[in-house]
């Protein structure tokens, strides 16, 4: 089966700027306070819900070592084979896997929280339904999922540069509403947003994607499974409801979930 186009031009461009792109945002973290205070929200309510958490779209995994160090029992799932690498040297005592978003190797119903931290920019909307509907597969009724993404009108740019290298890569940016729709539908109702305007809290020397596409405020948000949700320029945070008991969570140590990824 022939692979989606957006996935291969994905896989290889975040394959190509690896290594300075986590250069640049590794750093960047500690700076940035308004992003961990929905991170350290998330963590919190996925400790309580229990369970393992998967950062999906992880890259070079420094936010999955944020959550770690938070107390989350937290794990990485990156497109890019190369961020993969990354993050496994960075940090050896986590497990970070390769695979897609679109079709993710992991049990149902088994995850405490889902993170997905700018991670669906690069998808077709047309996707996002079948994305959102596999993070609420994933999620143990009460899992929390955090999601975040770059808001506009339903536009997207194609970038032929990106951190001092060519590559072909969409970005993508969405209306807020449009995106609590999309949860709704696929049973990850909103419970909390944050939004920050264009720029508000990044330091000097970031790489902007497109800030006059930029109009809606940076927003993080808590969804309730139902899920979690967010976007970037706004954030969401949803919960999956429902009843019943996952099994035990995955000790440290031991494999991740997803041990055979594919995309």
């Amino acid at each position: 089966m022939t692979e989606p186009v957006h996935l291969a031009e994905t896989r290889a461009a975040y394959d190509t700027v690896a290594v300075d792109y986590a250069a640049l945002v590794t750093a960047k973290l500690p700076e940035l306070p308004l992003d961990r205070a929905p991170l350290g929200a998330f963590a919190e309510l996925a400790r309580a819900a229990g369970g393992r958490v998967a950062d999906i779209g992880c890259g070079r995994g420094h936010v999955t070592a944020h959550l770690a160090a938070l107390g989350v029992d937290a794990f990485g799932v990156d497109l890019s084979p190369r961020m993969v690498a990354l993050a496994r040297r960075a940090y050896p005592g986590l497990c970070f896997e390769v695979g897609s978003m679109t079709a993710l190797d992991l049990p149902d119903g088994r995850l405490g929280g889902v993170l997905s931290w700018w991670s669906i920019v690069h998808l077709p909307r047309e996707l996002l339904p079948r994305v959102f509907a596999e993070f609420h597969r994933v999620l143990a009724p009460g899992g929390h999922t955090l999601l975040g993404f770059h808001g506009g009108d339903d536009e997207h740019v194609r970038r032929d540069r990106a951190y001092g290298h060519p590559v072909s890569l969409d970005v993508h940016f969405a209306r807020p509403e449009g995106i609590t729709g999309l949860l709704a539908a696929a049973g990850l109702v909103v419970t909390a947003t944050m939004w920050q305007a264009p720029g508000e809290g990044r330091p000097a020397g970031g790489v902007p994607v497109r800030p006059q596409a930029l109009r809606w405020p940076r927003s993080y948000g808590l969804v309730h499974n139902l899920g979690a949700a967010g976007l970037s320029n706004r954030l969401f945070l949803g919960r999956r409801q429902g009843g019943g008991r996952r099994g035990p969570a995955t000790k440290e140590g031991q494999s991740c979930d997803s041990p055979s990824p594919r995309s």
